[in-house]
């Protein structure tokens, strides 16, 4: 698969988490890309995380994180 068509495919599941009310948690980077993982603020235990290898799928899930995306510890 090409780099691009990567790309899409994890901005296309960041977005569809995103809209199914998943926020941003955490991050963990490592040599193969980043550990994102997605968590609901009304269901603590409710969480996705997904591997992003592509360098613009870590682009795109650090303009979430600026935008504000972020999942806030016992927020309501």
């Amino acid at each position: 698969m090409s780099e691009y068509k990567e790309y899409i495919e994890e901005r296309n599941l960041m977005d569809l988490l995103l809209e199914q009310g998943y926020l941003l948690k955490s991050v963990q980077e490592n040599l193969s890309g980043a550990f994102v993982e997605f968590a609901k603020e009304e269901a603590h235990k409710d969480f996705k995380k997904i591997h992003v290898k592509t360098a613009n799928g870590r682009k795109y899930f650090s303009n979430l994180i600026c935008q504000g995306h972020v999942f806030k510890e016992g927020a309501k």
